[in-house]
């Protein structure tokens, strides 16, 4: 058994580590986001787009540095990360406008609706995208 779970950690190695690192990323997100609803700060909306983009740039820094090892080309990989990570902002407002505003879902707990859809997602469009190996020598 131990084996097996071993031979399947080092084969998902990258996707474990990416899930650690955006459970950090998430954490961070929900208790922003949560700090500025629970307060009234802002329109959960607004609180909802200021924690992904903490909890964006956070994971960003995280996964460059240990998990995808990238130090190559870090403004345009930040850019890419950005664009996927808006399109994972964008269904988490869908998801949040739906089940807040159309079946009254508590607003903490329709927080975490979105977040398996949008892990994997952004997962394999990150890897793919923001964080493959570059083949040319950066110039700077």
């Amino acid at each position: 058994m131990r084996t097996f779970l071993t031979a399947l950690y080092f084969s998902n190695r990258r996707l474990v580590l990416y899930c650690a690192i955006g459970l950090c990323g998430a954490s961070l997100d929900f208790l922003i986001y949560s700090g500025l609803v629970m307060w009234d700060v802002v329109h959960y909306q607004i609180a909802n787009a200021i924690g992904y983009a903490s909890g964006t740039a956070f994971t960003f820094t995280l996964n460059a540095l240990f998990n995808f090892k990238t130090r190559d080309w870090l403004p345009l990989r930040f850019l890419s990360f950005c664009g996927v990570a808006f399109l994972g902002w964008t269904t988490s407002a869908a998801t949040l406008y739906i089940v807040i505003d159309c079946f009254a879902w508590n607003k903490y707990l329709a927080k975490l609706a979105p977040i398996i859809t949008v892990v994997l997602v952004q997962y394999n469009l990150n890897r793919l995208i923001s964080f493959r190996k570059s083949r040319a020598i950066p110039t700077d």
